[in-house]
């Protein structure tokens, strides 16, 4: 398998929303927007990292990142995801090399710092622990997460993008 993560370029938008669909079509937690969420962080200049997996010209995963904002006034933080893998190619790390080249990217832009919504178990990975100072709203703490890459752990409920409030 030989997967090339590389920053989006506009030809590949229709792609990204094909496998971002494709991605979420049977997933159990979801509002199926993640498409439109995408295009919206693009759409109001939010879209902070835009990276594919590219496997011989084709895009087979896409993961985003966007600013968040955090009631202490914290600065420099940002949101993971989503993330998105065609369902045929899930399982054989594509998902977690984007993950890792996002994290790696936005931390050598002096970011402070990540948050993500997801299993436990599996940012645990990257580095992302489950954080009591930080709040989102309607979502289980166990599920909320976050990455320090500087500076000290903020406290306060975060609060995304806009975009992550799209209808279908």
């Amino acid at each position: 398998m030989s997967v090339t993560i590389r920053k989006e370029v506009p030809s590949d938008v229709s792609s990204i929303e094909n496998v971002t669909v494709e991605a979420f079509r049977d997933a159990l937690y979801t509002s199926h927007t993640e498409q439109i969420i995408v295009n919206e962080l693009r759409r109001t200049s939010q879209l902070f990292i835009s990276l594919v997996a590219d496997d011989n010209s084709t895009v087979i995963g896409h993961v985003a990142v966007s600013p968040v904002s955090i009631s202490d006034g914290a600065a420099g933080w940002y949101g993971l995801g989503p993330v998105s893998v065609m369902p045929a190619r899930q399982g054989q790390g594509v998902g977690s090399q984007l993950i890792e080249k996002a994290m790696a990217d936005l931390c050598n832009t002096g970011a402070a710092g990540c948050v993500v919504v997801g299993e436990p178990a599996y940012y645990g990975r990257f580095g992302f622990v489950a954080e009591p100072s930080l709040v989102l709203p309607g979502v289980p703490p166990q599920y909320f997460q976050a990455m320090v890459f500087r500076g000290p752990m903020p406290s306060g409920t975060v609060s995304y993008s806009q975009a992550f409030d799209a209808a279908g």
